[in-house]
C-alpha cells in the first residue's frame, strides 16, 4: 500500500525540501492487479458504486461523488458548449455504436460508463488529413449550476499527417462526467490541452483515451486550478510503430480542494516512446493532490523508451500530496524505462540566494513557485493560452496566504 510522500528530492538532485525523504515506488503488489487486467466496459452495471476501499478509488472522496455515479440522466442545460472551430474542421454528432465512437475509449470506471451510456449524441471533431491548423480548435464547457448533473462524450480525430492543437476549457459549476476519445492518425501531430478552471463547488470526473498512430506525435496537457473535486484519467496506447506520447500536467490546490490525476501509458507495440511529467503545488488546510502514473511495457513492445515523473511543492502545513508511480515491464529488450517522484517544501538555499540579491522573502517564494510550474505551461506552445494560464497562476499565487 502507498503512503503519502511528504518530503523529497528529485532524482537529479535539485532540492525541493530540506528535510526527510519518503519515497514510494510501486511495481505492482498483491493489492493491485496488472494495469492491463483492470475492468473496462460500456455497461454501467459492470462497475459497482465505489466504496473507497478499491485500489482505484482509495485516495478519492467517493462519498461526495454519489451524483456522478448515479445513472440519473443529464439535466437539460446543466452545461453549455461553445466551439471556436477552424473552417476546415468536420463537426457532427455520433450516436452510440456509431464509429469512430467507442473505437478507442472503453470506460474504465463507473463514472465514465455513466457518461458513455447517457450521451445519445457525442460531439465529433475531425481534422482532415494533411491539414495544418493555424488556430486552435477550442471547446469551452461551462457548468450552469452547483450540483446540476452533466454528462459529456467527445470524439476527436486527427487525420494522417495533420497538425493541430485542441483546447478544452472548463468553467462554471456542475457535477460533470466528461469522456474524451482521441484518434491520432499516421504521421499526425496533435496537442490536446484540458484546462479545469471550475468554480469552487464543481465536481469533475473525466477519462481521456488516445490511440496514437504510426510515426505520430501526441501531447496531452492537463491544467487543474479550480473545482472542489477533479479526478482526471488520461490514457494512451499505440496504433502503429514509431509513435510518441507525452503527458504533462500542472495543478495548484487550495484549502479543501481535491485534485487527482491518473495517467496510463500502454506500450503495446514495438519502438514507441513516452514521457510523463506532472507538477503540482499545494497550500491550505486539507488541500489534497493525487498523482498515480502507470506505465505498462508489454512483451511485444521491444525498443520502448519510457519515462514518468511527478513533483509536488507543499507550501503550508495541512496539505497532502500522494504520488504513486507504477512501472510494469514484460520484456528486457527496451531502450529505457524509469520513473521518479518527489515532494517537498521550499529549499532555504534557493530563497537565501534570491533574498541576498534584494528580493523580499514573499517575492522570492512566488518566483520559485512561478518558475517551478511554468515549465508545464511552456509545453503548450500556444502563446495566447500560455499567457492566459500564467496570469491565472499569478492570481492563485496572489490569493495564496502562504506567499
Amino acid at each position: 500500500m502507498s503512503t503519502p510522500v511528504i518530503a523529497g528530492m528529485s532524482e537529479e538532485g535539485e532540492t525541493l525540501l530540506d528535510s526527510k525523504v519518503d519515497k514510494h515506488h510501486s511495481h505492482g503488489t498483491e493489492v493491485m492487479a496488472s494495469r492491463a487486467e483492470r475492468l473496462t466496459s460500456f455497461t454501467v452495471a459492470d462497475f459497482k458504486v465505489p466504496s473507497g476501499f478499491e485500489e482505484e478509488w482509495r485516495f478519492t472522496p467517493v462519498k461526495k461523488l454519489a451524483n456522478l455515479f448515479s445513472e440519473t440522466p443529464s439535466e437539460q442545460g446543466a452545461a453549455s458548449y461553445q466551439v471556436e472551430i477552424p473552417s476546415n474542421i468536420v463537426e457532427r454528432a455520433l450516436a452510440v455504436n456509431q464509429a469512430p465512437r467507442g473505437t478507442v475509449l472503453v470506460p474504465a470506471d463507473r463514472a465514465a460508463a455513466v457518461a458513455s451510456a447517457d450521451v445519445a449524441e457525442a460531439h465529433y471533431f475531425g481534422i482532415p488529413a494533411d491539414a495544418e491548423l493555424t488556430e486552435p480548435l477550442k471547446l469551452t464547457i461551462t457548468g450552469q449550476g452547483e450540483g446540476r448533473r452533466a454528462n459529456s462524450h467527445c470524439v476527436l480525430e486527427a487525420g494522417a499527417n495533420s497538425r493541430a492543437v485542441v483546447i478544452l476549457d472548463h468553467h462554471g459549476s456542475a457535477d460533470f462526467n466528461g469522456n474524451l476519445e482521441i484518434i491520432v492518425g499516421e504521421g499526425a501531430e496533435l496537442t490536446v490541452v484540458s484546462v479545469q478552471r471550475w468554480e469552487d463547488t464543481a465536481k469533475h470526473l473525466g477519462q481521456h483515451d488516445a490511440a496514437v498512430g504510426k510515426d505520430a506525435k501526441f501531447k496531452h496537457v492537463a491544467v487543474s486550478l479550480g473545482g472542489a473535486i477533479v479526478r482526471l484519467n488520461v490514457n494512451a496506447r499505440y496504433a502503429g510503430e514509431g509513435a510518441e506520447a507525452e503527458l504533462f500536467g500542472l495543478y495548484f490546490a487550495d484549502a479543501g480542494q481535491h485534485l487527482e490525476h491518473r495517467t496510463f501509458i500502454d506500450h503495446n507495440l514495438p519502438n514507441s516512446k513516452s514521457n510523463v511529467l506532472y507538477k503540482g503545488a499545494l497550500q491550505g488546510a486539507d488541500a489534497h493532490t493525487v498523482w498515480v502514473g502507470d506505465v505498462l511495457i508489454q512483451k511485444q513492445a521491444i525498443g520502448t523508451d519510457s519515462y514518468e515523473k511527478n513533483q509536488n511543492l507543499i507550501l503550508t502545513d495541512g496539505a497532502r500530496a500522494d504520488s504513486v508511480p507504477n512501472l510494469e515491464i514484460e520484456t528486457g529488450l527496451i531502450e529505457g524505462a524509469g520513473h521518479a517522484s518527489s515532494t517537498g517544501r521550499f529549499d532555504d538555499e534557493h530563497l537565501f540566494y534570491l533574498m541576498a540579491r534584494g528580493i523580499s522573502e514573499r517575492d522570492a517564494r512566488r518566483l520559485v513557485v512561478r518558475g517551478y510550474l511554468n515549465e508545464i505551461i511552456q509545453k503548450i506552445k500556444v502563446p495566447a493560452l500560455e499567457e492566459e494560464l500564467a496570469a491565472a497562476l499569478e492570481r492563485e499565487l496572489e490569493a495564496s496566504g502562504a506567499l
